[in-house]
């Protein structure tokens, strides 16, 4: 006797399935509306001290690591008074932990008149997954980064995750 599922279930089960199989870029293409263009991380570590680094995470992921010389702008809380001293037309980058909330505030930063704003392809795990440095309490230098959670967690491969 064959058991019945309803779609909802079968569905579920496939999204889950289809989910953990995909790869970091799937993922990432995934989760980008392309509202903002994308930087990838060797492109941006060569011009680092050149452009405005915005960390658009929670302060506790900030806290526990992030890139060398980014400003703490908090996602939840973002607000274009942050960033009043920052040029119309300077390059700013954006960054989270994968790249779909930076997108947000970088669409926020392009309506309000910034003409050169970039989200960091894959976030911190993309910047790390790389094997570039971030920097934690007392700018040392770290091999810790939150992971927003477990679930998010499994992008970053290099590393060690914090939660």
């Amino acid at each position: 006797m064959k058991k019945y599922l309803p779609p909802f279930i079968i569905f579920l089960v496939s999204a889950l399935t289809s989910c953990s199989q995909k790869t970091f870029d799937e993922k990432m293409e995934s989760l980008y509306k392309n509202t903002v263009p994308l930087i990838k991380a060797d492109s941006l570590k060569p011009k680092l001290t050149d452009v405005v680094l915005l960390d658009t995470r929670a302060q506790e992921e900030f806290n526990i690591s992030h890139i060398q010389g980014a400003r703490f702008v908090d996602y939840d809380n973002f607000e274009l008074n942050q960033v009043t001293d920052i040029p119309k037309d300077q390059e700013i980058i954006v960054y989270c932990s994968v790249g779909y909330r930076s997108e947000r505030v970088g669409e926020k930063l392009q309506k309000a008149g910034f003409t050169n704003v970039k989200n960091l392809y894959g976030g911190i795990f993309g910047w790390k997954n790389e094997g570039f440095d971030v920097i934690g309490p007392n700018n040392l230098p770290t091999d810790s980064v939150h992971t927003y959670n477990r679930l998010w967690g499994k992008w970053l491969y290099k590393g060690t995750k914090v939660y």
